[in-house]
């Protein structure tokens, strides 16, 4: 004899029982996600550029490779230049180099540059951020010309 007893939601303890062997458990447990280095170095840069001055990304030389990489026609601007992102399985570490306007406490663009990518990595990947390391490599004084040319045709 089976039993056929109707639970609150009306459905019978067969159906209950047949549901819960076929799923297996939590879904969030079957299967793994990864997430690549690069994803996690795009969301620190476009989490880093949002702060209020912060000028730029990368060194020098990172800036004017890109400027030139930025011009040929079909490229995209690299949002991750200037970030270096070790990722694991539940954990990620981080290194930035940012150029800042001239005028503004870098202690507290630092500041406001590690919360801001720490708040963006963790609510987009679940990782933990362990640390973010930052390196001010230029400032960038008014009258200075910016390394990335406008472009001629607009």
């Amino acid at each position: 004899m089976t039993d056929t007893t109707q639970n609150p939601v009306g459905e019978t303890d067969q159906a209950v029982r047949k549901a819960v062997k076929r799923g297996g458990g939590d879904p969030a447990t079957r299967g793994r996600t990864t997430i690549a280095d690069g994803v996690v170095e795009k969301i620190a840069g476009l989490a880093a550029r949002d702060v209020v001055g912060v000028h730029a990304m990368g060194s020098g030389l990172s800036r004017t490779f890109g400027a030139v990489r930025d011009r040929v026609p079909g490229s995209s601007k690299s949002v991750s230049r200037g970030v270096k992102a070790e990722v694991g399985e539940v954990q990620t570490a981080l290194d930035l180099e940012i150029v800042v306007d001239y005028g503004v406490s870098i202690a507290d663009v630092a500041r406001a540059v590690r919360e801001n990518v720490i708040a963006a990595v963790e609510r987009m990947t679940g990782l933990e951020v362990v640390e973010v390391n930052i390196a001010v490599s230029d400032v960038k004084l008014p009258e200075e010309e910016d390394d990335e040319p406008e472009p001629r045709i607009q």
